[in-house]
Order: structure tokens, then C-alpha cells, then sequence
């Protein structure tokens, strides 16, 4: 059988070139869509500030007739100071300014005054017993019976001054161990004979001395 058609005027065979060129050309048209830049505002114009114009209210100037000020008020009339004379005699009054006074002079002492006896803990010279003072307790101190048979020992810190003059005072314990060894440190300190008093500066002073005194059973 003969087609109809001429085959020259058969579209068929350009469908696939015409769908082609009609997605390149939806596609072009989407792209240039997306990419179109709108420029309806200036960017010159972003920045004007427009003020309108307002009319200022004027205030009409006016000036006030103000009255001048009243005149001072006249000065007071001075007050009259009239001199009444005084008849009335004053009778002279005298004055005895003689006046017998006992003189009485009390003598008063001058009170000496009494130096404060300064006491030093460490000198320059300190003050030393005649023959040491380990010789001295060695030969002096005695032992309580009655500590010794309880068995009672230790070792007894005695506290004193030892005066500008050599004396012995202020005799007093720091640490003690029992009273009856105490008792006898206290004993042997006071009889101490005269001690060399310490010196400062070439001055004899009171000086504060601590004295450990053992009591050691055998």
C-alpha cells in the first residue's frame, strides 16, 4: 500500500530535536529569571532624609510697662535723750585695804625621786656567784628524806633576781615536780651568799636569772 503522506513532510522524525531545543530553551528562560537583578530602589536614595518644613512659631516680643519703684521711705527722727540732773548726795565709802595676813611658810620635803630598778634578762656581764654555782648546790642542796622514800625526783626551774647590790630577791618557781622538792630549791636559792652583779654598758644592773636545780636518786 502507498502512504498517504510525502515522507519529506513527516514531522516524526524531528519530535526528539524539538523536545530537546524546547528543555535547553526552558531552561535558559528559568535561568535567566533566577539571575535578574531588580534595581527599583537607588541606593543613592536609601539614604535621603526628607524633612518637611515646619513653621516656627513666633512669639511676638512685648514689653511690659513695669511702674517705677516707690521712693524711700524718710528717714527716722532721732530719739531725744533728755539729761535729768541728780540731785542725791553718794556718801564716800572707804575701803581698809589693809589687811593683816599671818604669813604661814610650810616647807615642804622634797620627795627623792626613786629610780625604777630596771631588770634585764641578758647583759653584756653576767652576774656570777663566788665559786660557780654548780659548787655551790653541789655542797648545799640536801635531798628530802621523805622525797627519797616515796621516790620522788626530777628536776626543779627556780626563778630570781639577782640585784644591782649582789642580793638575792624575787624568788619564785617556773616548773616545779613536787612541793617537797620544790620547798628545798626554794631554801638553797635564798641562802645563797652575794652574788657579782651583772653589768651593761659598764653599769652594774638587775638581772633575771633561771636556775635548774636536779634531784637524781642514787
Amino acid at each position: 500500500m502507498e502512504p498517504k503522506k510525502n515522507p519529506k513532510a513527516d514531522l516524526e522524525k524531528l519530535r526528539g530535536t524539538f523536545t530537546l531545543a524546547g528543555l535547553v530553551l526552558s531552561l535558559f528562560i528559568v535561568y535567566a529569571m533566577v539571575n535578574w537583578k531588580f534595581y527599583d530602589v537607588q541606593a543613592a536614595q536609601l539614604g535621603e532624609l526628607v524633612v518637611e518644613d515646619e513653621e516656627e512659631d513666633i512669639i511676638p516680643i512685648t514689653q511690659q510697662n513695669t511702674p517705677p519703684p516707690p521712693p524711700p521711705p524718710p528717714p527716722a527722727a532721732p530719739e531725744i535723750i533728755e539729761i535729768v540732773e541728780d540731785d542725791i548726795e553718794v556718801e564716800d565709802i572707804e575701803i581698809d585695804t589693809e589687811v593683816e595676813v599671818d604669813e604661814v611658810v610650810e616647807v615642804f620635803e622634797e620627795e627623792e625621786e626613786v629610780e625604777e630598778d630596771e631588770v634585764f634578762t641578758i647583759v653584756e656581764q653576767m652576774p656570777e656567784i663566788p665559786g660557780g654555782i654548780q659548787k655551790y648546790l653541789a655542797q648545799n642542796v640536801k635531798f628530802p628524806p621523805a622525797a627519797k622514800a616515796n621516790g620522788i625526783s626530777g628536776r626543779v626551774f627556780v626563778n630570781f633576781t639577782v640585784g644591782k647590790d649582789g642580793k638575792i630577791r624575787d624568788v619564785k618557781i617556773l616548773r616545779g615536780v613536787h612541793d617537797l622538792l620544790d620547798k628545798e630549791a626554794i631554801r638553797v636559792v635564798k641562802a645563797m651568799p652575794k652574788w657579782k652583779p651583772g653589768k651593761q654598758r659598764g653599769k652594774a644592773v638587775s638581772v633575771s636569772y633561771n636556775l635548774p636545780i636536779s634531784f637524781q636518786l642514787r
